[in-house]
């Protein structure tokens, strides 16, 4: 998660909201993201699926079995679905999304019966640190 952090003060070094995550196979970092829809004019540019993109073109194959992915903020409806398609074991995020989080916020995809891969996910790591970057972010803003 702290490699994660880091990644996040990347995002929010080029304007973008501080979202950092990292997809972990057998203790090694495989794939690293950042928030990148502004810049990158893409909407599907957010950390989780960057490192996805980047973990799947590291091991040649989309499903990352046995793959962790540790992001700072509770993932989206899009970012659940894509974990869930890659086949992503263990999700941990850090700081809750009462807008538009997806895993208890506002709604909690991961616990659909109906999806044919589940992953455990797990959040509160490092809370509060997540949460505070988010809130500096936003504050210089205003």
């Amino acid at each position: 998660m702290r490699e994660a952090l880091e990644l996040a003060a990347r995002a929010a070094e080029h304007g973008e909201v501080p979202v950092g995550a990292v997809v972990v196979k057998d203790g090694v970092v495989i794939g690293r993201g950042f928030n990148r829809p502004i810049t990158t004019s893409d909407p599907t540019a957010h950390a989780e699926v960057v490192a996805l993109r980047e973990a799947a073109a590291a091991l040649g194959n989309y499903r990352l079995t046995g793959c962790e992915l540790y992001v700072t903020l509770e993932p989206c409806v899009m970012c659940v679905g894509a974990m869930v398609h890659a086949r992503i074991a263990r999700i941990i995020y850090g700081a809750s999304d009462p807008k538009t989080g997806a895993c208890g916020s506002i709604v909690d995809l991961p616990g659909l019966a109906t999806f044919n891969h589940h992953g455990r996910f797990e959040g509160g790591v490092l809370a509060d640190e997540c949460s505070g970057a988010l809130k500096r972010f936003f504050a210089e803003r205003r």
